[in-house]
């Protein structure tokens, strides 16, 4: 994933919906409408989120644990990291107890939020996001709902997040940018080590630094 693209893969991770009044099993509306409803929240949340971080862009330069706050408050409210380290722990995470799939979630976003956080306050210009369409996942599993990041000078970012209802709250579990995936990238670079340590071993490497989630593929 090129190093160019983390401010936007970061901005990408927080940009989801906002929970629907009604539960899937309750809501009147036919799953088309609901289906529709995931890809307007995605905008209205990325509006949200990027006029926050211009409007408080000195606060949140001033103040590193004002910005962290903000942005892990948005990622527990907009997107399903539990999930999400399930798939990338992929094999691992078979017979995994939940404690340790939540041990290994939470250790990659703060990992990722540190040595990443900051650069969502790079971002130039006003960007936003362009729905281009939503289509159902196989098996039931949710929808893509895929956009295009639109950034001033710069030619415009196929952004395409994946989302399933979660009581009643569509939640991001995995995103792709270019044509590459959040999930797939994290789950290549982890295969060996998670193989020759174990979950419990890498979320404590994570945790320390000692180890880096890296959107480049190199966790040194």
């Amino acid at each position: 994933m090129k190093t160019k693209l983390l401010p936007a893969v970061l901005a990408s991770l927080l940009i989801a919906t906002t929970p629907l009044l009604a539960n899937a099993q309750s809501a009147p509306a036919p799953a088309a409408a609901a289906q529709g409803q995931a890809g307007k929240s995605v905008l209205d949340a990325s509006t949200r989120i990027l006029t926050t971080l211009q409007q408080r862009k000195s606060e949140f330069s001033s103040n590193p644990q004002a910005l962290r706050s903000y942005i892990d408050g948005e990622l527990n409210r907009t997107f399903d990291r539990d999930y999400a380290a399930r798939l990338v722990l992929g094999t691992h995470a078979r017979g995994a107890a939940d404690a340790d799939i939540k041990l290994f979630a939470d250790a990659m976003a703060d990992n990722l939020m540190q040595r990443y956080g900051s650069a969502l306050l790079t971002i130039q210009g006003r960007p936003s996001f362009r729905l281009k369409g939503e289509t159902p996942l196989p098996g039931n599993r949710g929808v893509r709902v895929s956009t295009e990041l639109v950034r001033s000078g710069s030619e415009s970012t196929p952004v395409d997040y994946l989302m399933r209802n979660v009581g009643g709250q569509w939640k991001i579990f995995d995103v792709t940018i270019e044509g590459i995936s959040y999930v797939q990238t994290f789950r290549n670079q982890f295969d060996a080590p998670l193989r020759q340590k174990g979950i419990k071993q890498v979320a404590a490497e994570l945790r320390s630094g000692s180890m880096q989630a890296a959107p480049t593929g190199n966790g040194k």
